[in-house]
């Protein structure tokens, strides 16, 4: 077997600050790439790469795509774009976003266990919902090496619980010692060949699109994808469910969930505003009326104004009580941390 020498890391919420200090303490001669996906917003710009090249030993840069794998580099998925491997190099693609984000954790870790099963280690850091889980199950499942950080000391624990609960994870790593069992499981093997032996693996963008036809015969679901639109198929994966519509968009059930909770609310406040506004106009005719002496007109128009104003209250009411659905994901700064 190949020595341990693909380094998958992925968070969202939180992992910002993480990742600093797992890159921290990473030594400079680590024989092993490093990936790193981390939850920005599609038209972000990202500083991440200067950060972590002041944080740490290792080089680290945005990624390119086609670049080859290469030992010691830190490889950041820039914004908007998937981070996939195969075929000894790095691939950057725009395909649909999986749990509602782009990069996304899964689409990194699948596509390295595809490519390099037990040469593998993935570490998920701070972060909620889910997005992570799937992938790490799949890392594991192909001789991998699956790290979780431990949930007592991350910002946001839902991730890494959903992890804990639906894969056996090797560890439970407090974050001041990621680094040091990374740089441990990544020296096991040393003396065997590394990156010189490596072999071409299957194209990642052409697996993806493998396991989308692979799951498209699932089971016609009555969700729509939030993201196009489209019947979603609900596809039991061991002990997790999780649903694709025909162009790709993926998510977990409890991705779904609060991508529909927002919806939700968004309908809600339209619908609110028209609400509010229909009053008004009711309001402003049944004045007009009045002023022409048009009784039974203006009763009308106050009679609908007022219908108006309590359907508008009784939705204002829901929308200020809120909704009981997973923690909103906070969005991680692309800028630099204060020092």
């Amino acid at each position: 077997m190949a020595g341990r020498d693909i380094v998958v890391i992925g968070g969202s919420a939180g992992a910002v600050d993480a990742v600093i200090e797992l890159v921290r303490g990473l030594p400079a001669d680590l024989p092993a790439a490093v990936f790193v996906v981390i939850h920005f917003p599609t038209d972000a710009s990202s500083v991440l790469p200067k950060i972590l090249n002041r944080a740490g030993a290792l080089a680290a840069r945005h990624a390119v795509d086609g670049e080859p794998v290469c030992p010691g580099i830190i490889y950041v998925a820039p914004p908007n774009r998937h981070m996939l491997l195969g075929d000894g190099r790095v691939r950057l693609s725009r395909g649909p976003k999986e749990n509602g984000v782009r990069p996304a954790i899964d689409p990194l870790f699948r596509t390295a266990a595809t490519a390099y099963g037990p040469r593998v280690i993935a570490a998920l850091l701070s972060g909620n919902l889910d997005d992570g889980t799937i992938g790490l199950r799949r890392v594991k499942e192909s001789g991998g090496m699956a790290l979780v950080q431990d949930p007592r000391d991350a910002l946001y624990p839902g991730m890494l619980r959903s992890a804990i609960e639906h894969v056996e994870v090797d560890q439970v790593v407090p974050l001041n010692r990621m680094s040091e069992v990374i740089a441990r499981l990544v020296g096991e093997n040393s003396e065997e060949d590394r990156m010189a032996d490596d072999h071409p693996g299957p194209d990642p963008e052409r697996e993806v699109q493998l396991q989308d036809r692979q799951v498209q015969p699932g089971t016609p679901s009555t969700q729509t994808c939030p993201e196009c639109h489209g019947t979603l198929w609900e596809v039991e994966d061991g002990d997790i469910a999780h649903f694709r519509c025909r162009i790709g968009h993926a998510f977990t059930a409890e991705s779904l969930y609060a991508q529909q909770s927002d919806e939700l609310e968004a309908a809600l406040w339209t619908a609110l505003r028209a609400l509010e506004e229909h009053a008004a106009l009711s309001r402003r005719m049944a004045a007009r009326a009045q002023a022409g002496e048009r009784a039974r007109s203006s009763a009308v128009f106050t009679e609908r104004a007022l219908d108006a104003e309590h359907h508008a209250a009784v939705i204002r009411r829901v929308l200020e009580a809120g909704f009981q659905h997973p923690a909103a994901e906070p969005v991680p700064s692309p800028e630099e941390p204060a020092a």
